[in-house]
């Protein structure tokens, strides 16, 4: 059994802390977590033998430098950032400093002997669609906010970095995911919240506008497998779902699962971030996967039956 250092960045966070979880789960790896709490949640961290956590800030070289030099790490999960629509338009600057991060956890990655970086990218990077389903291989770079605007700039430092010094890299393009233990900044786990106390639940403008849901254990999977697989090298993957459906008929269904008595209200518009249409191809990720995806109301459910985070 071969010895593997692992660190995850923002690794307090919903999805990253699924994958310590997984990664775990094989005691001949070793995960250190680095997080700084901004959004992140130590109640997150797996409380395993051999996952460590430290509290640091990828975004300062001071931080995070020691952290490589004392574990000498064989794979690194670079999923920390700013996240949340509201946060990352409210404190754009806050947001552009994320690159700072990438550019530190790449340039101690090169010089540490780290064999392949995971880049946690996002569907922002598609901006307004150009073409459904979203293909890895089109992207038009019309994005505009900040912040992917930082996950384009992310992934051009992963691809510049294969190139001129041959570190190797998988990016991972996350649509919506969501899971038991997710912040409600996030629309499943908001719109649940409000549906079990019977609060309305606002959606912004008409809820025409459309996003899919991936369950947290179909990203975690999926991701999972091209590591160990040595699978998606130096190439660029949609992690997400292809059932496509309105916000208004997710929180028709929310209500509808949980029994509640929650009304639905609608806001004006939201002036910028809200994109009308998200639907990523999957074809890949499916490939990888090697099983179906879960389906929405399964996942609700779990939700819905776990509301620890959330309330």
């Amino acid at each position: 059994m071969t010895q593997k250092n692992i660190l995850i960045t923002g690794g307090a966070g919903f999805v990253a802390s699924a994958m310590a979880e997984k990664l775990a789960q094989d005691v001949s790896n070793t995960i250190v977590i680095v997080d700084n709490l901004l959004t992140g949640d130590i109640a997150r961290v797996p409380k395993k033998d051999n996952v460590k956590f430290i509290k640091a800030d990828v975004n300062r070289l001071e931080d995070i430098s020691g952290v490589f030099y004392a574990f000498s790490f064989d794979y690194v999960f670079h999923y920390a950032a700013v996240v949340g629509v509201k946060r990352t338009i409210d404190n754009p600057v806050m947001v552009l400093d994320d690159i700072t991060g990438v550019k530190n956890v790449l340039s101690l990655s090169k010089n540490t002997g780290v064999k392949r970086v995971f880049f946690s990218s996002s569907s922002e990077v598609y901006g307004e669609p150009v073409e459904m389903p979203q293909n890895e291989h089109t992207t038009p770079l019309n994005s505009r906010l900040p912040y992917a605007i930082v996950k384009n700039v992310g992934e051009a430092f992963l691809k510049s970095y294969k190139k001129e010094f041959d570190l190797d890299y998988t990016i991972f393009r996350f649509f919506n995911t969501y899971g038991p233990k997710q912040s409600k900044d996030f629309v499943i786990s908001k719109f649940v919240a409000k549906a079990l106390k019977g609060e309305d639940i606002t959606i912004f403008g008409d809820g025409m506008q459309t996003r899919t849901f991936c369950y947290v254990e179909d990203n975690i999977q999926a991701c999972y497998n091209a590591f160990k697989n040595d699978e998606v090298m130096n190439d660029v993957i949609n992690i997400g779902n292809d059932n496509e459906m309105t916000v208004l008929d997710l929180a028709k269904t929310i209500i509808k699962l949980s029994g509640s008595s929650s009304k639905i209200v609608h806001l004006p518009p939201l002036e910028e971030g809200d994109m009308s249409r998200r639907n990523p191809d999957i074809s890949k990720m499916r490939k990888l996967l090697g099983r179906e995806l879960t389906d929405i109301e399964t996942g609700l459910t779990n939700v819905i039956n776990n509301p620890s985070f959330i309330l």
